[in-house]
């Protein structure tokens, strides 16, 4: 399994493959797989990858990687469309296009600030001794 999801280009490498089995984001049927499971053709295998789900149906067995060119002889993506809308909308309710002057001050705009409010003294002076007062 975790050879397949790696040489059919579903997860950067083997290890991640692995990982993602181990951890029961891949399944086959509602079971989780092993990262040994053998793989056969006409098998659909869900891979989570939050926010969505994957869905893909087995094509051909492969064990080695092959160049993206390839990959539709290797499997067919049958994701549903509703998954896609939920990564579309997951994309645009993210953080990526941050307006100007929102969230944390820049180092700059920081500094500004603190040279506009100055130090506070909260109505002490530093020279007035207000312990020796009776």
């Amino acid at each position: 399994m975790d050879k397949w999801l790696w040489a059919a280009r579903i997860f950067k490498t083997r290890a991640i493959a692995a990982d993602a089995c181990k951890n029961g984001r891949v399944t086959q049927n509602g079971i989780s797989m092993k990262p040994s499971h053998i793989i056969k053709t006409g098998e659909t295998i869900n891979v989570r990858k939050p926010p969505v789900t994957y869905s893909f149906k087995v094509l051909k067995p492969i064990e080695q990687r092959v160049g993206a060119k390839l990959i539709p002889d290797i499997y067919e993506n049958v994701t549903d469309p509703k998954q896609y809308e939920l990564l579309e909308m997951n994309r645009i309710s993210g953080f990526i296009d941050r307006a100007r002057g929102t969230g944390r001050p820049t180092k700059k705009e920081r500094r500004s600030l603190d040279a506009f409010a100055g130090p506070i003294t909260f109505g002490f002076d530093d020279d007035d001794n207000w312990e020796d007062e009776p």
